[in-house]
Protein backbone atom coordinates (compact mmCIF):
# COMPACT_ATOMS: atom_id res chain seq x y z
CA UNK A 1 0.00 0.00 0.00
CA UNK A 2 1.27 3.46 -0.88
CA UNK A 3 -0.80 5.73 1.37
CA UNK A 4 -2.78 5.14 4.55
CA UNK A 5 -5.23 8.01 5.14
CA UNK A 6 -6.30 8.32 8.78
CA UNK A 7 -9.24 10.73 8.87
CA UNK A 8 -12.57 10.56 10.73
CA UNK A 9 -14.33 12.99 8.37
CA UNK A 10 -15.64 10.49 5.83
CA UNK A 11 -16.29 13.06 3.11
CA UNK A 12 -12.82 14.58 3.40
CA UNK A 13 -11.25 11.14 3.53
CA UNK A 14 -13.11 10.01 0.42
CA UNK A 15 -12.13 13.11 -1.55
CA UNK A 16 -8.45 12.74 -0.66
CA UNK A 17 -8.47 9.02 -1.43
CA UNK A 18 -10.10 9.66 -4.81
CA UNK A 19 -7.47 12.25 -5.74
CA UNK A 20 -4.62 10.00 -4.58
CA UNK A 21 -5.96 7.05 -6.56
CA UNK A 22 -6.28 9.27 -9.62
CA UNK A 23 -2.56 10.04 -9.19
CA UNK A 24 -1.80 6.32 -9.28
CA UNK A 25 -1.33 5.63 -5.56
CA UNK A 26 -2.77 2.59 -3.82
CA UNK A 27 -4.74 3.85 -0.82
CA UNK A 28 -6.51 2.62 2.30
CA UNK A 29 -8.49 4.70 4.78
CA UNK A 30 -9.18 4.46 8.50
CA UNK A 31 -11.42 6.59 10.67
CA UNK A 32 -9.91 5.73 14.05
CA UNK A 33 -6.69 4.61 15.71
CA UNK A 34 -7.67 0.96 16.10
CA UNK A 35 -8.39 0.48 12.42
CA UNK A 36 -5.40 2.59 11.36
CA UNK A 37 -2.92 0.56 13.39
CA UNK A 38 -4.53 -2.70 12.30
CA UNK A 39 -4.23 -1.75 8.62
CA UNK A 40 -0.67 -0.56 9.11
CA UNK A 41 0.41 -3.76 10.85
CA UNK A 42 -1.24 -5.97 8.23
CA UNK A 43 -0.39 -4.16 5.01
CA UNK A 44 2.27 -1.57 5.78
CA UNK A 45 2.30 1.83 4.09
CA UNK A 46 4.83 3.98 2.30
CA UNK A 47 3.20 7.12 3.72
CA UNK A 48 0.68 7.83 6.49
CA UNK A 49 -1.52 10.94 6.16
CA UNK A 50 -2.66 11.43 9.73
CA UNK A 51 -5.39 13.53 11.30
CA UNK A 52 -4.93 14.41 14.98
CA UNK A 53 -8.46 14.82 16.30
CA UNK A 54 -9.85 11.30 16.09
CA UNK A 55 -12.48 9.54 18.20
CA UNK A 56 -10.81 7.80 21.13
CA UNK A 57 -7.04 7.51 20.74
CA UNK A 58 -5.67 10.61 18.99
CA UNK A 59 -3.30 10.96 16.06
CA UNK A 60 -0.32 11.87 18.22
CA UNK A 61 -0.51 8.42 19.80
CA UNK A 62 -0.67 6.77 16.37
CA UNK A 63 2.34 8.78 15.22
CA UNK A 64 4.33 7.71 18.26
CA UNK A 65 3.44 4.02 17.84
CA UNK A 66 4.28 3.93 14.13
CA UNK A 67 7.56 5.72 14.71
CA UNK A 68 8.61 3.13 17.29
CA UNK A 69 8.72 0.41 14.64
CA UNK A 70 9.51 2.09 11.33
CA UNK A 71 10.71 5.15 9.44
CA UNK A 72 7.53 5.33 7.37
CA UNK A 73 6.93 8.99 6.41
CA UNK A 74 4.11 10.59 8.39
CA UNK A 75 2.28 13.72 7.21
CA UNK A 76 0.07 15.19 9.92
CA UNK A 77 -2.99 17.07 8.67
CA UNK A 78 -4.95 18.84 11.38
CA UNK A 79 -7.22 21.72 12.28
CA UNK A 80 -5.00 22.16 15.32
CA UNK A 81 -2.87 25.09 14.23
CA UNK A 82 -1.12 26.03 17.47
CA UNK A 83 2.65 26.05 17.72
CA UNK A 84 2.59 23.55 20.58
CA UNK A 85 0.64 20.99 18.53
CA UNK A 86 2.96 21.38 15.55
CA UNK A 87 6.04 20.97 17.73
CA UNK A 88 4.55 17.93 19.45
CA UNK A 89 3.77 16.25 16.12
CA UNK A 90 7.22 16.95 14.70
CA UNK A 91 8.98 15.91 17.90
CA UNK A 92 7.06 12.62 17.85
CA UNK A 93 8.56 11.94 14.44
CA UNK A 94 6.16 13.38 11.86
CA UNK A 95 7.88 14.46 8.65
CA UNK A 96 5.56 17.41 8.01
CA UNK A 97 2.49 19.15 9.45
CA UNK A 98 -0.27 20.67 7.30
CA UNK A 99 -3.12 22.81 8.55
CA UNK A 100 -6.76 22.30 7.66
CA UNK A 101 -8.41 23.38 5.49
CA UNK A 102 -5.82 22.61 2.84
CA UNK A 103 -5.57 23.05 -0.91
CA UNK A 104 -5.72 19.61 -2.54
CA UNK A 105 -3.09 20.55 -5.13
CA UNK A 106 -0.66 21.59 -2.39
CA UNK A 107 -1.44 18.37 -0.52
CA UNK A 108 -0.72 16.26 -3.60
CA UNK A 109 2.49 18.21 -4.22
CA UNK A 110 3.65 17.57 -0.64
CA UNK A 111 2.87 13.88 -0.93
CA UNK A 112 4.64 13.68 -4.28
CA UNK A 113 7.64 15.43 -2.77
CA UNK A 114 7.80 12.98 0.13
CA UNK A 115 7.72 10.01 -2.25
CA UNK A 116 10.38 11.57 -4.47
CA UNK A 117 12.73 12.32 -1.58
CA UNK A 118 12.24 9.04 0.22
CA UNK A 119 11.76 6.48 -2.51
CA UNK A 120 13.27 7.84 -5.72
CA UNK A 121 16.85 8.22 -4.57
CA UNK A 122 19.25 6.38 -6.86
CA UNK A 123 21.33 4.78 -4.16
CA UNK A 124 21.89 3.71 -0.56
CA UNK A 125 25.17 3.24 1.27
CA UNK A 126 25.61 1.30 4.49
CA UNK A 127 29.20 0.60 5.45
CA UNK A 128 30.72 -1.65 2.79
CA UNK A 129 27.34 -2.19 1.11
CA UNK A 130 26.35 0.04 -1.79
CA UNK A 131 22.96 -0.18 -3.50
CA UNK A 132 22.06 1.34 -6.85
CA UNK A 133 18.27 1.41 -7.00
CA UNK A 134 18.11 2.36 -10.66
CA UNK A 135 20.28 -0.55 -11.78
CA UNK A 136 19.03 -2.78 -8.95
CA UNK A 137 22.63 -3.62 -8.12
CA UNK A 138 24.19 -4.43 -4.74
CA UNK A 139 27.94 -4.16 -4.23
CA UNK A 140 29.78 -5.35 -1.11
CA UNK A 141 33.52 -4.84 -0.74
CA UNK A 142 33.63 -3.93 -4.45
CA UNK A 143 32.03 -7.24 -5.43
CA UNK A 144 28.61 -7.29 -7.11
CA UNK A 145 26.15 -9.58 -5.34
CA UNK A 146 23.62 -11.59 -7.30
CA UNK A 147 20.17 -11.03 -5.82
CA UNK A 148 16.62 -11.92 -6.68
CA UNK A 149 14.04 -9.17 -6.92
CA UNK A 150 12.58 -10.01 -3.50
CA UNK A 151 16.00 -10.19 -1.85
CA UNK A 152 16.79 -6.76 -3.27
CA UNK A 153 13.51 -5.23 -2.05
CA UNK A 154 13.93 -6.87 1.36
CA UNK A 155 17.45 -5.49 1.80
CA UNK A 156 16.31 -1.97 0.90
CA UNK A 157 13.39 -2.15 3.35
CA UNK A 158 15.70 -3.29 6.15
CA UNK A 159 18.37 -0.67 5.48
CA UNK A 160 15.84 2.15 5.14
CA UNK A 161 14.57 1.16 8.61
CA UNK A 162 18.01 0.63 10.13
CA UNK A 163 17.92 0.25 13.90
CA UNK A 164 14.18 -0.43 14.04
CA UNK A 165 12.51 -3.76 14.69
CA UNK A 166 10.09 -4.64 11.90
CA UNK A 167 7.46 -7.28 12.52
CA UNK A 168 7.36 -10.32 10.26
CA UNK A 169 3.83 -9.45 9.22
CA UNK A 170 4.80 -5.89 8.27
CA UNK A 171 7.81 -7.05 6.23
CA UNK A 172 5.86 -9.82 4.49
CA UNK A 173 2.93 -7.59 3.54
CA UNK A 174 5.25 -4.80 2.36
CA UNK A 175 7.38 -7.05 0.14
CA UNK A 176 4.97 -9.77 -0.96
CA UNK A 177 1.63 -8.04 -0.46
CA UNK A 178 -1.30 -9.04 1.71
CA UNK A 179 -2.92 -10.94 -1.15
CA UNK A 180 0.20 -12.92 -1.98
CA UNK A 181 -0.20 -16.67 -2.44
CA UNK A 182 3.15 -17.14 -0.71
CA UNK A 183 3.30 -18.10 2.95
CA UNK A 184 5.07 -16.07 5.63
CA UNK A 185 7.67 -18.86 5.89
CA UNK A 186 9.11 -17.57 2.61
CA UNK A 187 10.28 -14.48 4.54
CA UNK A 188 12.40 -16.68 6.81
CA UNK A 189 13.94 -18.34 3.76
CA UNK A 190 14.72 -15.00 2.12
CA UNK A 191 16.28 -13.68 5.32
CA UNK A 192 18.52 -16.77 5.35
CA UNK A 193 19.54 -16.21 1.72
CA UNK A 194 20.18 -12.52 2.34
CA UNK A 195 22.38 -13.28 5.34
CA UNK A 196 24.41 -15.71 3.23
CA UNK A 197 25.18 -12.86 0.85
CA UNK A 198 25.90 -9.93 3.16
CA UNK A 199 26.99 -11.38 6.50
CA UNK A 200 30.60 -12.32 7.25
CA UNK A 201 29.28 -15.34 9.16
CA UNK A 202 25.64 -16.09 8.23
CA UNK A 203 25.28 -18.37 11.25
CA UNK A 204 26.24 -15.49 13.56
CA UNK A 205 24.62 -12.49 11.83
CA UNK A 206 25.83 -9.04 12.79
CA UNK A 207 23.64 -6.98 10.43
CA UNK A 208 20.26 -8.70 10.16
CA UNK A 209 19.23 -9.68 13.67
CA UNK A 210 16.29 -11.82 14.70
CA UNK A 211 14.07 -10.25 17.35
CA UNK A 212 12.40 -13.34 18.75
CA UNK A 213 8.63 -13.29 18.71
CA UNK A 214 8.54 -10.09 16.68
CA UNK A 215 10.59 -9.96 13.51
CA UNK A 216 13.92 -8.61 12.30
CA UNK A 217 16.16 -5.60 12.80
CA UNK A 218 18.98 -4.31 10.61
CA UNK A 219 21.84 -2.65 12.50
Amino acid sequence: MDVLVVEDNKELSMVLCDFLQAEGYTVSAAENARKALSLYQRYGARLVVLDIMLPGEDGFSICEKIRRESNTPILIVSAKTGKEDKLLGLNLGADDYMEKPYDIDIMLAKIGGIFKRRYSADGLIDGDIRINKMNRAVVKNNLTLEMTSKEFELLILLIENKGRTLSKEYIFNTIWGSDSLSEQQTLTVHIKWLRQKIEEDPKKPQKILTVWGVGYKYI
